[in-house]
């Protein structure tokens, strides 16, 4: 019988125990601040109608959705979470409390060219808020509290929320009468940390047919610097008279303002006006997140402000604000990086190893340790016990609760520490406590 090659396909993740553990620490950073902040988990599925899905995007985008029919159903893998979200809400809304505050947190797929640090299956984080016909602005001020709260728990070093309105850039191009290119302006602005200032110049000049002294006088305004009241102040004093530009100075100041107040550091927050996000659907507020160490290439958490959600599945007004972590590319530049390294390879605190064969005695003190709340393992097969000590070793756990004749005759276990290397004759409960750090 011809063997196959046991293989997977390029973008796709695949993780070995040890790693496995490490990530499943950072996912559950992310849902127990989700929660901390008051929003409700969601699943949706990950397959859904082709209409439904292609009713939200563009062009260049459907090229990457993995679609398949089953029978007279003609489908898709979900590409991202919103699209799935604004179904469910539009489905639902006669069901759902608003503002609908919810986190989702599950694989996506984009059949979109392999390379490093991007996959075509992925795990995005994402929070919304939804409202029914308006949404106030605090909500767009708590999504950078969320971000600020997840990304201090990671302890991966200093960062940064960068935040922008995009009503500002587009009240900028109203200015310079060039309302019709709003979109594609933006986009070019979006890709500047990309390619280049230069590159984006000629996009402008070239593509967009953009006056040369407008293409400059939008590059020089979103370079400007300084820190937040600097900008804003500075934004303020341009004679610009566009309605869209003096919303969004007026929702920027207030946002940041409210951040602060929800304990959001001011070294952590910048206004960056360079900031535009190129899926046009972003209304208003923008964010992007970055790692402050060059390790890390480019935003790790993104999104922002949207007035219609679900405007191609129902008439409802549903405006939002959310955030998404891309988990699955982060902990991939992390590892590569060595900046996170495997410590475990085991979820068990404890492993029970018998100094023989598995006995009775060692099966009912696994069942005290873990209804003592504590992860416990048994090495169940008959080999040598410096064979055992090596597999704890190598698992990673931190104590070893050993049993032979004289333990099982005293009703005791040989607690060891495999850290420290100590080890003592205790009963049961002494040993609960001692692994609980009581």
């Amino acid at each position: 019988m011809t063997k196959v090659i046991p293989r997977i396909q390029a973008g796709f993740m695949e993780l070995l125990p040890g790693e496995q553990i490490l990530f499943n620490k950072y996912l559950k950073i992310i849902r127990d601040t989700y929660e901390e902040f008051g929003f409700v988990p969601q699943e949706t599925p990950i397959v859904e109608n082709a209409d439904v899905l292609f009713a939200e995007i563009g062009e260049d985008t459907k090229k990457e959705i993995y679609r398949f029919t089953k029978g007279d159903d003609d489908l898709g893998l979900r590409f991202d979470l919103t699209v799935p979200l604004a179904r469910y809400v539009a489905m639902y809304f006669n069901q759902l409390q608003f503002p609908f505050r919810r986190y989702q947190i599950g694989k996506v797929f984009r059949g979109e060219r392999p390379q490093k640090g991007r996959f075509r299956e992925f795990y995005q984080c994402d929070i919304d808020i939804i409202g029914n016909g308006n949404l106030n602005l605090v909500n767009d001020a708590e999504i950078p509290a969320v971000i600020n709260r997840v990304f201090e728990k990671f302890d991966l070093g200093d960062f940064t929320i960068f935040i922008n309105n995009r009503k500002i850039l587009s009240g900028l191009v109203n200015s310079l009468g060039e309302t019709s290119k709003i979109d594609e302006i933006l986009r070019a602005i979006d890709k500047l940390e990309k390619i280049g200032q230069e590159t984006v110049r000629l996009m402008l000049v070239e593509d967009l047919s953009i006056k040369v002294a407008d293409a400059e006088k939008i590059l020089k305004f979103v370079k400007i610097t300084g820190n937040n009241k600097e900008i804003i102040k500075k934004l303020e004093e341009f004679e610009i008279e566009d309605e869209l530009y003096r919303k969004g100075v007026s929702e920027i100041k207030e946002v940041v303002e409210k951040a602060i107040n929800f304990g959001v550091s001011e070294k952590n927050l910048q206004i960056d006006l360079s900031i535009a996000r190129g899926l046009s659907y972003y209304t208003g507020t923008v964010y992007e997140t970055k790692l402050l160490d060059d390790r890390i290439k480019g935003s790790v958490c993104g999104g922002g402000r949207f007035d219609n959600l679900a405007d191609s599945y129902t008439n409802q007004r549903l405006p939002g604000v959310g955030v998404s972590i891309g988990l699955t590319r982060l902990f991939s530049q992390l590892l590569d990086s060595g900046m996170i390294k495997v410590e475990t390879s085991s979820v068990a605190k404890v492993l029970i190893v018998p100094m023989d064969v598995v006995s009775n005695f060692c099966l009912k003190i696994a069942d005290e340790f873990r209804k003592a709340g504590i992860p416990t393992e048994v090495y169940t097969e008959e080999d040598k016990f410096r064979k055992k000590l090596s597999y704890a070793n190598k698992m990673g756990v931190q104590y070893v609760a050993i049993v032979g004749d004289q333990e099982e005759k005293e009703k005791k276990v040989a607690l060891k520490n495999m850290l420290s290397g100590e080890q003592e004759l205790v009963d049961v409960n002494s040993a609960i406590n001692k692994i609980k750090g009581k």
